[in-house]
């Protein structure tokens, strides 16, 4: 079923002036039109990525007040514990002060939590064991915000904890002995989207001034910080924060420094990548390179191998790490492709999709770190609302399920619709994570499905393409995605430019690529010019394509250069396509 394309319209005089005063080209101009960047000062903000366009570290709410505290733990020698999270995100967040404080001088450790065995956030288990283990002074990341009993208690075990985190309170805020966060309530920091790791950057470079005494930093701080916003950078894009304003700045620069201040660890990951000897790195490789690599480590209860890895200076350990997390990675991706299997047999012989507002589904067969990714696929390919539900195959536990949304639909409000079926549910409108009792799945379903219905109906299940601008061909040239390169890093809230172009035929068959045949590739033609498109997870795409072959056909894409052993060339990314009968 294709998607709703919206193709953006366009005020000529409008672009026209965006032109002139902003020096930019006219394909720029447009882009920067249809995202509402049309004021010369906007557009000089957007365009203009200087590190001193980063906010003064300690503007942060809390991070003087932190920073001084965990200064004082330093000099005093305690204990000093990094709470993490399991995702990317927390992983490059406990990195980034587990080194800071190493590198001051601090008796500095770290914990993640296993998504398996801990769940995520701070639990009063772990902090007894933290206890135990000779933890004097507890630094949360990526978590805690909402840990108000959690935080009570270790003020009972008489560890002091500061809370750093990026998440939305949902009640009153724990009495940490300071907080550190972009958004909290009467506090007036001018950008409130950092993700944990640009939290903790920012609570680092206060650190690194307040050893210092000084703004200015001596040499061995400054390389330190190039890491560290390195760090935060790969943190920022797998957290899918919206890359404007100050996150804008740390992922053009980390991705700019990234080769030369990476650690051992960070260095053999990017190699088994095949990242480090391009270019020039993008959002992009992060997003589907480096950030799945760590999260699969994560997501299969090795996040404390993934923080080792990025924290590692023995070359013979990194490697080590680098390879094991790599096979991580592919056992990931092996499960991922057998719940995909299994969840859509499943969906074929029990349900119409068609006629079925939401998908539910479970087994005990599925692994709980992974049936995230998967119901996103299946929320993508039918558009509708998932959940996959993992069971205990003993009975001992709730089941688990993972919440993908499709359209308009809330999630998080359908769910706690029939929040009477559940344990317990969180997350927010596009994702989120539900504790059930097996026995009460099948009611579930059928209020899920009520709920999904109350909200949109089944055309507004179907997500509509914003199309930027409807290109020829012969337009896409090495010069115009050079130009569109300036609004780069691309991401969450600043999306790569979307196109599309009319009335093409296929120059050859379709072939399918990669494993599985789980790729698609294709020769586009227009009026003698050809191009490379390529779709990714598309291969199911190639039966009907060769079935119409005769058929002109209308594709939306994301226009790439692809820059292999020295050739740079444009490629188109394919995202949907339709006869060229449709009318745009």
């Amino acid at each position: 079923m294709p998607l709703r394309w919206s193709v953006q319209h366009h005020d000529a005089e409008l672009i026209q002036s965006i032109e002139q005063t902003c020096r930019v080209s006219p394909v720029v101009a447009q882009i920067l039109a249809v995202r509402g960047l049309t004021h010369p000062n906007d557009v000089s903000s957007f365009l203009d990525l200087k590190m001193t366009g980063l906010h003064p570290p300690t503007d942060l709410p809390g991070a003087a007040q932190a920073a001084e505290q965990i200064y004082e733990a330093i000099q005093a020698k305690r204990k000093i514990i990094i709470y993490g999270d399991y995702d990317c995100d927390g992983m490059t967040s406990t990195a980034i002060l587990y080194r800071c404080i190493s590198i001051l001088g601090g008796n500095v450790g770290y914990f993640v939590p296993s998504r398996l065995d801990d769940g995520y956030g701070v639990s009063r288990d772990s902090l007894s064991k933290l206890k135990e283990r000779g933890a004097e002074f507890i630094v949360t990341v990526d978590c805690g915000i909402n840990s108000v009993q959690e935080v009570e208690f270790a003020k009972s075990l008489g560890i002091p904890m500061i809370v750093t985190d990026h998440h939305v309170p949902n009640g009153p805020l724990p009495e940490a002995a300071a907080i550190v966060h972009p958004a909290l309530p009467d506090q007036n920091y001018p950008f409130k989207d950092l993700c944990g790791a640009g939290v903790a950057f920012k609570l680092a470079w206060a650190l690194c001034q307040r050893h210092h005494g000084s703004e200015k930093l001596p040499e061995r701080l400054r390389s330190f910080l190039f890491n560290a916003i390195a760090m935060a950078a790969i943190g920022t894009v797998a957290d899918v924060v919206p890359l404007l304003g100050e996150n804008r700045i740390i992922v053009n620069h980390g991705l700019n420094l990234i080769r030369e201040f990476s650690n051992p660890g960070l260095v053999q990951m990017m190699k088994l990548a095949k990242l480090y000897e391009k270019p020039k790195l993008g959002a992009e490789d992060i997003a589907f390179m480096l950030g799945p690599r760590l999260n699969a480590a994560g997501r299969l209860g090795q996040a404390q191998l993934g923080v080792e890895l990025l924290t590692a200076e023995n070359e013979e350990r990194a490697k080590s790490l680098a390879e094991y997390i790599e096979q991580l990675n592919k056992s990931r991706d092996s499960i991922d492709r057998s719940i995909l299997r299994s969840a859509g047999k499943q969906l074929k012989d029990n349900f119409d999709v068609a006629i079925e507002p939401g998908i539910v589904l479970g087994s005990p067969d599925w692994h709980v770190g992974v049936i995230g990714i998967v119901a996103g696929r299946l929320a993508e390919k039918h558009h509708r609302p998932t959940v996959l539900i993992s069971i205990d195959k003993m009975g001992q536990k709730p089941a688990t399920g993972s919440c993908r949304t499709s359209g308009d639909v809330d999630l998080l409000k359908a769910i706690g619709g029939c929040k009477e079926h559940l344990i317990k549910f969180g997350g927010h409108r596009a994702a989120a994570g539900i504790s059930i009792d097996p026995d009460k799945i099948l009611e579930f379903r059928e209020a899920f499905c009520h709920q999904i219905t109350l909200q949109s109906s089944a055309e507004n299940l179907i997500p509509e393409l914003d199309i930027d601008a409807e290109a020829r061909l012969s337009q896409l040239t090495l010069q115009t995605l050079n130009e569109l390169e300036k609004l780069a890093p691309f991401g969450q809230g600043n999306p790569r430019p979307v196109m599309c172009v009319s009335n093409v035929k296929l120059a050859q068959s379709p072939k399918t690529m990669g494993k599985e045949d789980r790729h698609l590739s294709l020769q586009l033609e227009q009026q003698d010019i050809r191009i490379r498109a390529v779709g990714f997870g598309k291969g199911e795409w190639v039966q009907d394509l060769s079935d119409k072959s005769d058929t002109n056909f209308d594709f939306a894409f994301k226009p790439v250069i692809n820059d292999f052993r020295g050739q740079r060339k444009v490629e188109l990314h394919l995202i949907d396509y339709r006869p060229t009968t449709a009318e745009i």
